[in-house]
């Protein structure tokens, strides 16, 4: 699907750049960044719908990033004005058709010239998730190997989770130097109209986060970064330590 007008591009947020900082850290007991590790991580955010309208600040999404040459890791932090998740999945946390109710969203895509060709990972406030590779005309489960963790506070409205890709799900040799494609998304409620956020907007008539033409981009910095200082409202959220 295409972009419906050049206007529409050139109306798409200035800021199109995702960095994933490099990890330094020995990750913690249970194989994840540590808290010092994340704050070496700028945050992104977002509040909008998937058109860049309506912003609900109540619904901010706040995504960092981290990797390693063996992995990805993702830092979900969610504020919400409700929780509506499936009761049932499979043994191992897989649910299919988890985009129905409440999900965190990333569309990774590492080789830009395969503009139909991307992998799909969501993780819910219940710690169900699914991963897709997406490609033309077809998408199939992945079986990614990933770990996820998460932590819902009813009471600061937060939900925090993290996922640990390994990268040779994503790329069969991984490169620092290479430039990916990204998007991020959110999706609240069970029954229409539901909210349905993203990071870069897809500006389609109806919700449709499918639109790769929409992706920003994704690099990854090298060595040591400064701590990141700034704290927005949802760091004060779960598994959040400051200094």
């Amino acid at each position: 699907m295409k972009l419906e007008s050049r206007r529409e591009l050139d109306a798409m947020p200035k800021v199109r750049t995702a960095v994933a900082a490099q990890m330094l850290e020995l990750p913690d007991a249970d194989g994840f960044p540590t808290s010092l590790a994340w704050r070496r991580s700028a945050p992104l955010r977002f509040d909008t719908d998937w058109r860049g309208e309506n912003a609900d600040p109540e619904r901010e999404t706040e995504v960092q990033l981290l990797w390693t040459s063996e992995g990805l890791f993702l830092l979900f932090r969610a504020r919400f004005r409700v929780i509506t998740v499936f009761p049932d999945a499979e043994p191992n946390g897989r649910r299919d058709q988890l985009w129905d109710r409440d999900v965190s969203e990333v569309f990774l895509q590492p080789d830009p010239s395969q503009l139909r060709s991307y992998k799909e990972f969501e993780v819910s406030p219940n710690g169900f998730w699914i991963d897709l590779d997406i490609a033309p005309g077809e998408k199939r489960d992945l079986k990614s190997g990933l770990r996820r963790r998460v932590v819902l506070d009813e009471a600061a409205k937060t939900w925090v989770a993290e996922l640990a890709l390994p990268m040779k799900c994503l790329i069969e040799r991984f490169d620092s130097e290479a430039v990916w494609r990204v998007n991020f998304y959110r999706v609240e409620g069970a029954a229409e109209p539901r909210f349905y956020s993203s990071w870069q907007p897809t500006r389609t008539a109806a919700p449709d986060f499918h639109v790769p033409e929409a992706f920003g981009e994704l690099v990854f910095a090298q060595g040591p970064m400064p701590r990141v200082v700034e704290r927005s409202k949802t760091q004060e959220g779960p598994d959040w330590h400051p200094s």
